[in-house]
């Protein structure tokens, strides 16, 4: 045959020459082209006429069959691989080809092969119908196919082949982008989105997950610093997470990594990929080992895989943020306190393997001074100080975090944390911006026991020490031990109790009368507050009046005392027992309540008792604890017209300079003083308080007189009134009606 009319002419079957058949895998660079027909002749016609055709760069690789059931098995195994079937129509069936479309396209859902349909007897030629339905490209009869158009239809075949792959490779590159950024999105850490990116990222584009993902410091880590770090790795480069991204041994990788988040583009080489990820507060590099430069297709799948995948960057990092926020101090960046409950937790559960550890709580004394007094810029500047004394002194040995303004958590050996050592910190002074300051602390310690307790309670219990330990005037640090929680149960559960009595006014009020000891005639009496308890008998004031002042009780009962006292005054009034006074006790918490002031006018008012029917009690404890309000409020009340006596005198630390300006009308010789009162001897402690009182032109009297003797050593000295058993024990309201009605007969 003549090669210059060769593309124009019919094919013409040649006897087959020596050759052997393709690989039916798909070798690179080439198309595979399945050729099916029973006529063996067809088939080395077509391989001759199509053997040096060149598509877009690759050539053509032929898998023979002879019969629409191998077509199908080839088909099943090569899948989508297949770029065009030449397909005989009439093999062992009359329709066997059609056969073959129908169960690609239907059964076995192949879409993407292109399908030439080759008959020898254009009688059998499929409907249009058929064409359409089974995407079939051509139809051919056998003697129509001349190398020229067979070549034009194989090409305009794998064009439309190639087509319908790229779009359903996007296809399938949108859905695993789907997929992964929905997987990416559900990771709240920093270091395994990072990591996800590049494990994605790979996958995408077919290679072997090892890449880096790398950001500032400053955007993302709580490190104030503008180093590059490397946030999430994959593959040999794993171990380099979290460290500054110089430290990585491949120096290129450095460079094209600061080149990439510098120009703020993709940089794509041969042998890697640069990738630059950006939201709209953050930024990342994301360094990719290839083999080879990435397709067109992948690159634009890249594209929109990093525009998906931003906005989870940009999630994990405000997660980060809150987390930080969470479990962060935002001043020392240490551990707060939700974070150290999480850390005992930890630390409880590996006790177990150490028995030495030991929790403590250091508290900075009076750090409200610094605050106060030099500025919350002093203040900070103070706890960074301290922080960094904590840091360079225990480094690793010891973990710690920032539980409340001036509270520093501590978890270690007992070989770091102890007295003696927590103690040396603060034996220096504390540079504090411009201001070099002297601090003390105090510690509150709690041994780790065996028992697996949870974080709270460890807590807990190093916080009573710590409490104890600031009450304490011997030393500045308290161990825990069991019987301290077992006092603040006790306590809190006796508050709990009181609470509810005085609810349910099951409180009462007893009266002890007041005596002129001179005529001995009854001048008053002091209200005296009663708890019963639940074995018939009272709780003693001297534990529960403390335990109403802690908890803030004693406001609501003092009020209620006061109005009591004031109510049974007007009683005794109408029942002729007129010019009495009613003693009743203050506290300090009353005198803190802005309220106080108004609501005693207001009870005294309400019942029409004479101001000066009614005699505040105070102690010296209470003066002593904050003079100015104690002062301010007498003096007001005073020019109400209400008396006020200074309770227990001389047991406390008296303040000369307080006493003359406190608006007093009387002084009460504590019954301590009164019982050292023996005949034959002086008694020289109430001497002195009596003639204070006389020359501070104040009235006197004595409580706890128990015994004639000591009535009348009193009134020798010049006291002028007194209260005791030797008068009158205290009584409830109705045996004091029954004891003034007897004294006034």
């Amino acid at each position: 045959m003549n090669s210059d009319n060769y593309d124009n002419d019919e094919l013409i079957f040649l006897p087959e020459e020596n050759s052997s058949e393709s690989d039916p895998s798909n070798p690179q660079g080439t198309w595979n082209v399945l050729v099916v027909d029973d006529d063996e002749e067809i088939h080395s016609v077509t391989r001759l006429a199509l053997s040096d055709l060149v598509v877009a760069d690759k050539g053509l690789n032929f898998i023979h069959v002879h019969s629409g059931a191998e077509a199908l098995k080839v088909i099943a195994e090569m899948n989508s691989t297949i770029a065009i079937i030449l397909l005989d129509v009439v093999m062992e069936t009359d329709d066997a080809g059609l056969m073959v479309a129908r169960t690609m396209r239907e059964e076995l859902k192949i879409l993407e092969p292109r399908i030439i349909l080759r008959t020898g007897q254009p009688g059998y030629a499929p409907e249009e119908q058929v064409i359409k339905d089974y995407d079939i490209n051509d139809y051919k009869t056998k003697t129509e196919l001349t190398r020229g158009k067979l070549v034009t239809t194989i090409i305009a075949s794998i064009r439309s082949y190639q087509q319908i792959l790229s779009i359903n490779q996007s296809r399938l590159g949108l859905e695993k982008i789907i997929a992964s950024a929905a997987n990416l999105l559900e990771e709240h850490s920093v270091k395994n989105f990072c990591e996800g990116v590049v494990t994605q990222i790979s996958s995408l584009i077919g290679i072997e997950a090892g890449g880096v993902v790398c950001a500032k410091a400053g955007s993302v880590l709580d490190i104030e610093d503008d180093d590059v770090y490397i946030l999430g790795a994959a593959g040999e480069f794993a171990v380099y997470i979290n460290k500054k991204l110089e430290n990585l041994h491949n120096g290129k990788i450095v460079k094209f990594v600061n080149s990439c988040l510098q120009l703020k583009q993709h940089i794509f080489e041969s042998e890697f990929t640069v990738l630059y990820l950006k939201s709209s507060d953050y930024e990342a590099a994301v360094y990719l080992q290839i083999g080879d430069k990435i397709s067109d297709v992948n690159r634009q799948l890249l594209e929109v895989f990093l525009s998906s995948v931003s906005v989870g960057y940009e999630n994990v990092n405000l997660f980060h943020q809150l987390r930080t926020a969470a479990f962060r101090d935002w001043l020392t960046k240490l551990p707060n306190r939700s974070e150290f409950i999480n850390m005992l937790d930890d630390t409880s559960k590996a006790q177990l393997q150490n028995k030495d550890l030991v929790v403590a709580l250091v508290d900075i004394n009076h750090f409200a001074d610094i605050n106060d007094g030099l500025g919350q810029d002093a203040g900070n500047s103070t706890l960074l100080a301290v922080t960094k004394r904590l840091e360079e002194t225990f480094s690793d040995k010891v973990s710690m975090a920032r539980i409340g303004a001036d509270i520093f958590g501590l978890i270690g050996s007992e070989t770091y944390i102890n007295q003696d050592t927590i103690n040396e910190l603060f034996v220096m002074p504390f540079k504090a911006g411009e201001h070099t300051l002297p601090l003390a602390a105090s510690f509150g310690f709690s041994r780790l026991n065996s028992k697996n307790q949870s974080g709270l309670e460890i807590l807990k219990q190093s916080n009573i020490a710590l409490n104890r330990a600031k009450k304490n005037l011997k030393t500045n640090f308290e161990y825990y031990e069991p019987e301290m929680e077992q006092e603040t149960t006790w306590r809190l559960e006796m508050i709990r109790k009181l609470a509810i009595d005085f609810e349910n006014r099951k409180l009462e009020l007893w009266y002890q009368p007041q005596v002129d000891l001179v005529t001995e005639q009854i001048v008053g009496m002091e209200a005296l507050l009663r708890w019963p308890s639940s074995d018939g008998g009272f709780v003693s004031p001297a534990v529960f009046v403390p335990l109403a002042e802690y908890s803030g009780l004693i406001i609501d009962i003092g009020a209620w005392v006061l109005e009591e006292s004031c109510k049974k005054l007007a009683e005794l009034n109408q029942q002729g027992f007129k010019g009495l006074r009613m003693a009743v006790n203050i506290s300090m918490p009353q005198f803190r309540d802005p309220n106080f002031i108004g609501s005693v006018k207001n009870i005294i008012t309400e019942f029409e008792i004479e101001p000066d029917r009614i005699e505040l009690e105070i102690t010296e404890s209470v003066v002593m604890d904050e003079p100015q309000i104690v002062v301010d409020a007498l003096q007001e009340l005073k020019s109400f017209g209400v008396k006020v006596a200074i309770d227990d005198f001389g047991t406390g630390f008296s303040s000369m300079s307080y006493l003359q300006k406190l608006p007093l009308d009387r002084l009460k010789v504590d019954r301590s003083f009164v019982n050292e009162i023996t005949p034959g001897k002086s008694a020289f402690i109430v001497e002195t308080i009596v003639t204070l009182g006389n020359k501070l032109g104040l009235s006197t009297i004595a409580e706890g007189v128990e015994k004639r003797e000591q009535a009348s050593y009193m009134l020798k000295l010049g006291c002028d009134e007194a209260q005791g058993y030797l008068f009158a024990k205290p009584m409830p309201f109705d045996q004091l009606l029954e004891f003034l009605t007897v004294q006034d007969r």
